[in-house]
């Protein structure tokens, strides 16, 4: 799950891994602090959000070219299309860093919006907001996207 949502976020495979290892040595410090296996879950979903935010932010000050841009092989069949998987990647890599994390947590996570709230420390109806505002600009984009290929 630590990883998972880190490598969906930063699309960068070392970078994930990294964070991903630092949150558990943060966890590792702090598991006496945590009450249960729902808490722990929580915690790490918060922490890894947060330090996601935190690395996307670094990153505009640093940006450069990294593994993640080129495709990993496939030898499995799949029903969906990955043209269409690649832009929507692009198009939430390319939101805002709080938007991002909003569309992670209820996408990849299936978190609700209560949740994603109580993780980031947000209003609920910000976090509502958010995945309109979001979803409303993935749709305008992929639409002319597709506008575009068919004219």
């Amino acid at each position: 799950m630590v990883f998972g949502l880190a490598w969906n976020f930063l699309r960068d495979w070392a970078t994930a891994e990294e964070l991903a290892q630092d949150v558990f040595l943060h966890l590792h410090q702090k598991i006496e602090e945590l009450e249960s296996p729902e808490h722990v879950k929580f915690w790490l979903r918060r922490v890894t959000s947060h330090r996601c935010i935190d690395e996307s932010r670094r990153r505009k000050l640093r940006p450069g070219i990294g593994i993640h841009e080129v495709p990993e092989p496939s030898s499995k069949q799949s029903t969906r299309d990955p043209m269409l998987a690649a832009n929507l990647q692009r198009l939430i890599g390319a939101l805002p860093p709080r938007s991002r994390a909003v569309m992670l947590l209820r996408y990849q996570e299936d978190l609700e919006p209560a949740e994603i709230a109580a993780t980031l420390g947000l209003p609920v109806s910000t976090v509502k907001s958010q995945l309109h505002r979001s979803l409303a600009v993935l749709r305008g984009k992929l639409e002319r996207k597709s506008q575009e290929v068919h004219s």
